[in-house]
């Protein structure tokens, strides 16, 4: 059994134009995590990685708190199984 995972996260709150893109990247690049983080119609980011549970895990954290302009109301989060399809972290336009 592996610990390599998926999972998919929808933040809410005041998360865009605040770097949150790229203070997301630079988490999830540090952690060793894949995957990309984008902006969502309605002032939603969107953030789907994959890696260790454990790091993930890390990742939601910061997800929760997010750069210092930021105001994250909530984390909306999914798991799945790993898919491999990334092969580094990437910021989505």
């Amino acid at each position: 059994m592996t610990d390599l995972v998926s999972v998919h996260a929808v933040v809410y709150g005041y998360v865009q134009g605040v770097f949150f893109r790229d203070f997301v990247s630079r988490r999830a690049t540090e952690l060793g995590l894949t995957g990309y983080v984008r902006n969502l119609p309605g002032r939603a980011v969107e953030v789907h990685a994959e890696g260790k549970r454990k790091q993930l895990e890390e990742l939601i954290d910061h997800l929760k708190v997010g750069p210092p302009a930021a105001k994250v109301e909530k984390v909306v989060t999914n798991w799945s199984e790993y898919t491999g399809n990334y092969s580094y972290f990437s910021i989505r336009y």
